[in-house]
Formats: structure tokens, sequence, C-alpha cells
């Protein structure tokens, strides 16, 4: 015998907008993005896109040659100076700001925002000269659009994010890293001269090689935005990773 259907609590005269509504199953929540797994996010962030094609091989082959005019832009803006005879000219001025961050993070607990802006876009312009330098980029390095670099951080809160007397250290606790960078650098100059020939031949960057400049790229300037221009106090991480 089968069992009778309940009957429906729907009123014949009932519309479909006076139903009580269905209950919806909660939407599935997004994964989060990936990471390093066990790594904190470090707040300097850097990463280079993978020229997952073709290089040209004459720009590769000359880049020594071909660098030399936005190497001599970016020494304009980076600082500089010349002797001739008994005069002193100054061919350029600026560079990445350290004394003056410093001296008011110490005595007004203030990062002037302009102050801010000037060292990531310098230091910016810097690791695209850099990268191009490196072969991992063919395209000329531009002023002000980042490319296939990529790096950010974010402007820091003084008086609650940074120590103020810290700045005053950290040149000198960040000293291992000076010496762990030493040789990263040393190890670099081998991979780029192993792309190079790899380039000539098969148009193609190693990929291996390529995240190895990126780290240690990655790991300089953490380095940079730690003891120099002092954005964070937070220790630079030993590792090549994100």
């Amino acid at each position: 015998m089968s069992t009778p259907e309940p009957p429906d609590e729907t009123s014949p005269d009932q519309s479909p907008s006076d139903r009580p509504p269905t209950q919806q199953p909660p939407p599935p929540q997004q994964p989060p993005p990936p990471s390093s797994p066990g790594y904190a996010p470090y707040p300097v962030q850097f990463s280079v896109d993978y020229p997952d094609r073709l290089l040209d091989r004459v720009s590769s082959a000359l880049r020594i040659f071909t660098i030399i005019p936005i190497a001599i832009l970016l020494a304009t803006v980076d600082g500089g100076s010349a002797t001739a005879g008994a005069t002193y000219v100054v061919v350029g001025a600026g560079g990445l700001l350290f004394g003056g961050p410093l001296l008011m993070i110490l005595f007004r607990e203030k990062y002037p925002r302009w102050w801010f802006d000037w060292n990531r876009e310098l230091l910016r312009f810097q690791n695209r000269v850099g990268i191009y330098a490196l072969l991992m980029d063919d395209r000329y390095p531009s002023t002000d659009e980042q490319q296939s670099v990529h790096l950010d951080y974010d402007y820091p809160d003084v008086p609650v994010q940074l120590n103020r007397w810290l700045p005053l250290v950290k040149w000198l606790l960040a000293i291992p890293h000076y010496i762990v960078l030493f040789f990263l650098w040393i190890g670099a100059i081998f991979a780029v001269i192993f792309a190079w020939f790899a380039i000539l031949f098969t148009g193609r960057y190693p990929r291996g090689v390529f995240d190895y400049l990126v780290g240690v790229a990655r790991w300089y300037n953490r380095v940079v935005a730690y003891a120099l221009i002092l954005v964070t106090d937070e220790y630079p991480p030993f590792r090549l990773a994100p």
C-alpha cells in the first residue's frame, strides 16, 4: 500500500510570488590565493613575468651596448657627479632617500608621502633596468611603466608600524643579508652567462635560471626596503621564494 503524499500547503488561489521562498544553498567559497607553503607574506612584493616566447637574439647578444643609453639616464636621477680639471660638475641628483626619512621617523614619526613615492618609483626604475641587463626581458626599460617587473609595498603608518629608533641600527642588523647577497650575486653572474648562451642558441630563457635571478632580486629589494628606504620594520626572510 502506497503512502499518501502530504497535502500541498499552498492554497490554489495563492500566486507564486506569495509562496514562501525556498532556501538556496550558500555559494561555494573561493579558495585563497596560492602562496609559498609555510611562509607568511612579506610586506615587499616583487615578481617578474616570465617571457614565455622567443627572445630577440640580436638584442640579447648586444645587451652590454644597448643598455648604455638607459643606464646613463638612470644615473642622472640616481645621483652622480664628474670632475673636469678644477671644475666640479653635478650631472645627476636624487638617488634613494635614506637620511631624510631616517630623521623624520626619528624626530617626527612621519614619512613624507612624496619621499615614499620617489623611493618606490626610483626603485622600480632601477629594477626594470636591472632586469633588462640580466636578459630577462628584451623590451627596452620604460621610465614610468611597470612592464614585466612588479614591485610594491604599502605606505607605512609610522607611529603604529615603525619603531622610531630602529632606523639607527637597521643597516647593522642587515649585515648577514649583505654577506648572503654577495654570494648570491656571484652565482647570478654565472647564471646570466649561461642564460646568454641559451638565448643565442634556443631563443629561450631557462626557467630555472630565471626563477633563481628573480629570487635574488626579490631578496635584494627586501633588504633595500628594510635597511635603506626604511618602509618596514619586519626583518627580511632568508629565502628566494615570495
